[in-house]
């Protein structure tokens, strides 16, 4: 604007300078703005970086209270002295197709579980399962399980005393010749 000005006053033909000048003035504007989002362009980078930063470490805080908040529930909910937990397993070298486990403690049904393809794969390539985590009190106690397959049923039944403290027991399907077998732990 000032050189503009500065040739009109010596007399300098506006017409045709005055293109010159307008051209060699939006140039440099450009530039400054170029410049200005160039330097706003890496303050806003730097800027989500840390907001990424800060996302992931709530998500981590979040899912440590989330575990933390699950273990309490599972102390109130199944205190120790009252707690049983039944746990599925199946021997090596298994390809028999287990559909489901139904399972009962003192002739009540406290359990029914449908196995999908991911969870019998698991199975049959060591992984254990806690199927059932219930409340019962001390005493002697009848646990009836009954799995059923591909052309097949079976119906076993254990008996398990419990005392103080949790009390675990591991079903292991088709060992030793037989469909269901106990564990006391």
């Amino acid at each position: 604007m000032v050189i503009w000005a500065k040739r009109i006053l010596e007399g300098a033909r506006p017409g045709v300078d005055m293109f010159e000048v307008i051209k060699g003035f939006a140039l440099a504007m450009m530039l400054v703005l170029t410049q200005l989002a160039s330097a706003a362009d890496d303050v806003s980078r730097d800027k989500i970086k840390g907001l990424d930063e800060q996302v992931q470490d709530i998500k981590q805080d979040v899912l440590a209270i989330s575990t933390e908040l699950l273990q309490l529930e599972e102390k109130l909910i199944y205190p120790s002295n009252t707690q049983v937990s039944v746990f599925v397993s199946m021997a090596a070298d298994q390809n028999r197709r287990v559909d489901s486990v139904d399972i009962r403690v003192d002739g009540e049904d406290v359990m029914h579980h449908v196995y999908t393809h991911k969870e019998l794969e698991a199975l049959q390539s060591g992984g254990v399962q806690r199927i059932y985590t219930g409340n019962v009190r001390a005493g002697q106690h009848q646990l009836e399980v009954i799995v059923s397959g591909e052309n097949f049923q079976e119906t076993a039944s254990h008996t398990f005393n419990k005392e103080q403290g949790p009390r675990l027991v591991e079903i292991t399907l088709f060992e030793s010749g037989n469909t269901i077998n106990f564990k006391d732990r």
